[in-house]
């Protein structure tokens, strides 16, 4: 076990002591996430949703977060992330390092966390995804792994996390921007779809 994935677990295990007393969680269909490299994709409504994706992804396997590169500029938090392996993405821009690192996290096993939305949104489908989790994907042959988290996180009472089913992209397809556009929406709907269903069941 190296540093980083040490770090993470450890730090990990403290943030769930607390989230277990005051925004307690069930996972359903955690045996969906696969052995080896995975790229989880979840929705994004509020700053806790990186640890409600981390409460879901077993402990066993280092799962390291794609963020924003603002969260990096107060020095002591972005030691802390780059400590358990979390690396920045410029959202405006391409950014070609924040790809780099990603495919290298890939290609080594681990699970990449990613929210395709880019941003915190209010309602679904306030904004169109970014298509860069399929295009690791597409590049990796690593799996993509649908994660609802629920919209409002409760005090004390029990907040679910769905973990759909992995989908897999063949590497040997080469597709157009609008091809993988499109596989990025349907992602997406079958995020929400995953919350629709929880609800529906209660």
């Amino acid at each position: 076990m190296d540093g980083k994935f040490f770090l993470y677990r450890v730090l990990r295990a403290l943030v769930m002591v607390f989230y277990g007393v005051f925004k307690p969680f069930r996972i359903v269909n955690r045996e969906n996430i696969p052995e080896g490299a995975a790229v989880i994709c979840a929705n994004h409504t509020g700053f806790t949703d990186p640890f409600y994706m981390a409460f879901a992804v077993p402990p066993k396997y280092h799962l390291c977060l794609m963020a924003k590169q603002e969260l990096f500029r107060f020095k002591p938090l972005g030691w802390i992330l780059r400590g358990i392996g979390t690396f920045p993405v410029d959202r405006e821009h391409a950014d070609v390092n924040a790809m780099k690192n990603a495919l290298t996290v890939l290609k080594s096993g681990k699970k990449l966390g990613i929210f395709p939305e880019g941003t915190r949104t209010h309602a679904d489908g306030e904004v169109s995804p970014k298509a860069g989790a399929v295009r690791l994907a597409e590049k990796t042959g690593a799996p993509l792994v649908p994660m609802f988290i629920p919209r409002k996180k409760r005090l004390f009472r029990r907040n679910t996390v769905v973990v759909g089913k992995p989908v897999y992209l063949d590497r040997a397809v080469k597709r157009s921007r609008e091809e993988l556009e499109r596989i990025a929406d349907d992602l997406m709907d079958k995020i929400a779809a995953l919350g629709h269903n929880t609800l529906v069941k209660g």
